[in-house]
């Protein structure tokens, strides 16, 4: 059985490279902490509760053993044990034992936000994973479409980064103004269309939806969705339906849910893409 790795990781650098996105560098991994090199590379970060330098976390199962390990986290009491959140590997440079990872830092009072919006050189979290069970290659058969929201950006820009040239690509990204457009480096063939909310709240208006609806997409192929659980639906219903596309040709992740947190219960909806996506990866 594969070993997911539980490690402490430490701040080497924290930098805004958009007003609201700052890129956090954790340096001092060892090799097994970096395994493989794949796109859209998930880990829990473990946030410490308040009063604590690190977070209280439980070794490794020697055996591997997931859930093992996950029932020993629950164990901790509520008032010790960490908040764990899920995030994308930006980059990575297993030589140097660092990788990226990106914060959209909305400016309210969860974990994640708060401990972002003061990180610095020293501050020590703790990560799960990454795991090559769930390394999945891009899609290169046809256009790839690619759509979501700026907690979607990490993964999009390494999904784009190993697209081989000669693939054709479009993404369509909801993003707060401007100000938050990043640069997409990529060898395929790409258009990027930027939707800027201009003061309005994240995921309480349809523009994505809207925009992918109208676009012309030739040789449509593919698609990943992320962002936003209620619009990745959307759009996946849509291109199912009306566009025709396969179910095992669209991936599709609720990143974040409005008005609920991950501490919060599965809504019914939750409930039916998980469900959704079961079904996707046994057909």
């Amino acid at each position: 059985m594969e070993q997911l790795p539980v490690t402490l990781v430490r701040v080497t650098a924290a930098e805004r490279i958009t007003p609201r996105m700052l890129r956090v560098t954790f340096g001092g991994l060892g090799p097994d902490a970096l395994p493989g090199h794949w796109p859209d590379q998930q880990v829990k970060l473990c946030f410490p509760r308040a009063g604590q330098a690190e977070p209280r976390l439980p070794a490794a199962d020697p055996d591997g053993d997931v859930m093992r390990w996950y029932q020993a986290f629950l164990a901790i009491p509520e008032d010790d044990r960490p908040w764990m959140r899920s995030f994308t590997i930006r980059a990575r440079r297993p030589a140097l034992g660092e990788l990226d990872i990106d914060f959209v830092l909305h400016g309210d009072a969860g974990p994640a936000g708060r401990w972002a919006t003061t990180a610095a050189p020293g501050d020590t979290l703790g990560m799960v994973g990454p795991s090559a069970l769930y390394a999945r290659p891009p899609a290169t058969t046809g256009r790839l479409l690619l759509a979501g929201d700026e907690s979607a950006l990490p993964a999009l820009g390494t999904l784009l980064e190993a697209l081989p040239a000669g693939a054709a690509a479009t993404a369509f990204v909801e993003v707060a103004d401007p100000a938050e457009e990043q640069h997409l480096a990529t060898r395929a063939e790409l258009t990027v269309h930027w939707l800027h909310r201009d003061g309005a709240a994240p995921g309480h208006g349809t523009a994505l939806v809207d925009a992918v609806r109208a676009a012309e997409l030739p040789g449509l192929g593919a698609a990943w969705l992320a962002g936003e659980s209620g619009t990745v639906r959307a759009l996946r219903r849509h291109l199912l339906r009306e566009r025709g596309l396969d179910r095992r040709s669209v991936e599709f992740a609720g990143y974040w849910r409005l008005s609920l947190t991950q501490d919060d219960a599965p809504t019914a909806e939750d409930l039916a893409e998980a469900q959704e996506r079961l079904a996707d990866a046994q057909g």
